[in-house]
């Protein structure tokens, strides 16, 4: 009588653990669109023609997964648009990731251990699901947008000329889906490694004190900088004015700025270039250094920031007194068995682990032009001669050409954090020898002569 039960409870377990996987991956799809239609509304992209809405939408969560996308376009044999983008909304992609992480641990609430071949296949699963979640996103995230020329001596003079602009988009289906198949193993990483909600096999368990400690004492110190960042992107759009687009930026891009202000904290570097127009607002003292002469690369550092804004300058305290405060909550959170150096040791890692995904995470390259007879078609100049030869409206000249880029100088920021990681973490450890640790209990005598 028991064979036909068992029988039955083998494909109820399979669906319900589709069921999850299916729940992560819903989680972090309708977050992320959440955002990202927030974000893109605020900068002003809900009045797009032609349906072009959803598609941008799209294209976003394809950049917030580590994608790239390319844009193209032509005006018959006379003009062609050679552009792509590769950048990640930030924004976006925590709050997917967060979003996703806290669905899959509320599936394992309740325990402590976890076999190895259980926690193989929820992540299979969500990993075979997440993968045609980012076919979709790749297959959506395309469109093309016809330009009218204007009035009808402009559209004769087009015609003529065989000039029909289309400007178009479309997610690059190798690196939205090979990156973004690593950016959920990634978070499912992540998810391990900070949280002790996150139930370990057997094998793993005397490895979880040596590594949640400092992991999430630094998830701390992000979190820490998107809350300043957070503040100080809402008293911007108060102060200053153009709160929409500022506030555009915060909800796509905080983290993109709030993280590069901690590398820079640190004494790490950027190279980057930008020419032309950016379209949101940044931060003055960086498009001012971005912008080098002859469009050069130019360094972005806290000594070149600070040529332009001195305030800049406190980036460095306010980047070792919370570094210097997560490396005590590391400390706190170790059993009181874990030598001094062992600390340092783990921090400088950790430290030196968030900083190179940092400098991965805030890399930016964006190129984009217009060019006419495989002449470059910018502002002035030609394009001022064709608007004019069109009747004084030329769309495509708002286009123009430029680009911005921002990468890391890795092979000098990670040494650098990892040694900001031994001396805080020796210092934190220190200060947290006062202070009772990690699931101590006071002795009895220590408790009756409080």
């Amino acid at each position: 009588m028991q064979q036909p039960t068992s029988r039955a409870a083998g494909p109820s377990g399979a669906v319900r653990g589709w069921l999850d996987a299916l729940a992560v991956v819903l989680a972090g799809l309708v977050a992320m669109a959440a955002v990202a239609a927030l974000g893109l509304w605020l900068a002003g992209a809900d009045d797009l023609p032609e349906g072009g809405f959803p598609p941008v939408l799209a294209a976003t969560m394809a950049l917030a997964v580590g994608g790239s996308v390319q844009l193209d376009g032509a005006a018959g044999g006379f003009a062609a648009v050679d552009a792509g983008v590769t950048a990640m909304p930030l924004t976006v992609s925590v709050v997917g990731a967060v979003a996703m992480a806290e669905v899959f641990l509320r599936q394992l609430r309740f325990r402590a251990v976890a076999g190895g071949g259980e926690l193989l296949g929820r992540i299979a699963r969500t990993v075979l699901l997440w993968l045609l979640a980012l076919v979709l996103i790749t297959v959506v995230a395309r469109h093309t947008f016809t330009v009218p020329l204007g009035g009808s001596l402009a559209q004769t003079i087009g015609n003529a000329l065989g000039l029909t602009p289309q400007v178009g988009f479309h997610a690059e289906a190798a690196t939205t889906i090979g990156i973004g198949l690593a950016w959920l193993l990634l978070v499912l990483a992540a998810v391990f490694a900070v949280s002790r909600r996150a139930p370990l096999p057997g094998a793993l368990l005397r490895y979880q004190l040596a590594v949640r400690p400092p992991a999430f004492a630094l998830w701390a110190v992000l979190l820490a900088y998107l809350a300043i960042g957070a503040v100080v992107g809402v008293v911007t759009a108060i102060v200053h004015g153009n709160a929409r687009q500022t506030l555009a930026v915060v909800v796509l891009a905080l983290p993109d700025l709030a993280w590069l202000a901690f590398g820079l904290g640190l004494g790490a570097q950027w190279q980057g270039r930008l020419t032309g127009a950016l379209g949101l607002p940044v931060p003055r003292p960086l498009s001012s250094v971005l912008r080098a002469p002859n469009g050069q690369q130019a360094t972005v550092d806290l000594g070149t920031l600070a040529d332009h804004d001195p305030r800049s300058w406190w980036l460095l305290p306010v980047a070792a007194v919370l570094l210097l405060a997560a490396a005590f909550l590391a400390a706190h959170r170790s059993p009181r068995t874990v030598r001094l150096w062992q600390h340092a040791v783990r921090f400088a890692l950790a430290t030196a682990v968030t900083v190179l995904l940092v400098g991965l995470w805030t890399r930016v390259d964006a190129d984009y032009g217009l060019s006419v007879l495989g002449v470059g078609l910018g502002q002035g100049g030609l394009a001022d001669l064709l608007g004019t030869v069109l009747g004084g409206s030329n769309p495509l000249a708002g286009l123009g050409s430029g680009s911005l880029t921002l990468r890391p100088v890795l092979w000098t920021a990670v040494p650098l954090a990892a040694g900001w990681g031994l001396v805080t973490g020796a210092l934190g450890a220190l200060l947290a020898a006062r202070f009772r640790h990690l699931g101590e209990v006071p002795e009895a005598g220590a408790e009756a002569g409080r």
